[in-house]
């Protein structure tokens, strides 16, 4: 629901219908917005990838960072982690059908920054 805003006859401006809770896009933010989120689920985007991998994809991030973001986003549903070795212990994390649909946002978060030579 967007908010209307009126200006009283005095040049204050009243919001009529505030949100009492976070709209619809700091929900989203709050989803993939952290800290290495979109990129991780950028990185993840074709295959599954093993841990070491991932980390050296995001080479600035530390591995303690890219482990705390995946169980964040293992625990909001958008990935799998999939245990495909014992000894060593081996995983390799996917995108859930969930975690897939943020890819079109992403996608064109990455256009509009490249086009504005961000």
């Amino acid at each position: 629901m967007e908010s209307v805003v009126k200006t009283d006859n005095k040049g204050r401006k009243k919001v009529l219908n505030a949100c009492t809770e976070p709209c619809a896009i700091e929900k989203g933010m709050r989803l993939i917005g952290g800290k290495w989120t979109a990129s991780i689920i950028y990185h993840l985007k074709d295959e599954p990838v093993r841990f070491n991998d991932l980390t050296r994809m995001l080479g600035g991030a530390s591995k303690k960072m890219i482990d705390q973001r995946l169980k964040e986003l293992e625990s909001r549903g958008m990935v799998i982690r999939k245990v495909i070795s014992d000894r060593p212990v081996a995983v390799t994390y996917e995108l859930t059908e969930f975690g897939h649909s943020a890819l079109n946002i992403l996608e064109q978060l990455r256009v509009w920054s490249e086009s504005n030579k961000l």
